[in-house]
């Protein structure tokens, strides 16, 4: 684990990009493609209304397919980037696919654009990374906030904070425990719209 230590605080010193440096793996190494996987299934069972929803909303530094990592134990104001492993698209993205998977089994989803009596539910995704809290140690941290609304008023409004370990202090690893923490977050969703049943039809 020593290499993986070097190779990644070294990735810091190169003004925030790793050059040829992935855990574990050869620098030669042709590029990883990852997306989440298989999505398990939210506990919650019951019914939703129907709903719109707009793709999920991410600031610059997710509005790219790298795969982000943060050296807690280093520097926890810095995150940096696998040099070889990427998603198959932007992770705003990626999340919006589960979602809306997760709703349409529970509901009608329609687009956030179409001209109709429903509630809006919009998701704005703030963290999306690995976070090593050691050389060995990592984690992924998923916060996104969700606001619900109807005719244009506030309905309500959570934020969501998603954590699940990672098995590899690697891209893969990462990968495993966003996934993880994706599903996660995904049931805390759909389990809070579940609440807000009563208060969307008040709001009609």
């Amino acid at each position: 684990m020593a290499r993986a230590a070097a190779c990644a605080l070294a990735a810091f010193s190169l003004a925030g990009a790793i050059a040829g440096c992935t855990f574990g793996t050869p620098a030669a190494i042709a590029n990883i493609r990852y997306d989440l996987g298989p999505q398990t299934p939210p506990a919650y069972l019951g019914p939703l209304p129907t709903l719109r929803l707009f793709d999920i909303r991410a600031p610059a530094s997710l509005d790219t397919d790298d795969i982000l990592y943060r050296m807690s134990y280093a520097d926890p104001r810095r995150t940096a980037a696998y040099a070889n492993s990427h998603w198959t698209m932007r992770p705003a993205q990626l999340l919006t696919e589960r979602v809306r998977g997760a709703l349409a089994a529970r509901g009608a989803v329609l687009s956030g654009g179409e001209a109709v009596n429903a509630p809006l539910l919009t998701i704005d995704l703030q963290q999306f990374e690995q976070v090593f809290d050691s050389e060995s140690q990592s984690h992924a941290l998923l916060t996104a906030r969700a606001t619900l609304t109807r005719d244009g008023v506030m309905v309500a409004q959570q934020t969501f904070e998603a954590r699940a370990p990672a098995r590899m202090a690697n891209a893969a690893g990462g990968v495993q425990a966003l996934a993880a923490a994706s599903d996660q977050f995904v049931a805390q969703l759909v389990t809070w719209l579940g609440m807000q049943a009563v208060a969307v039809a008040v709001a009609r």
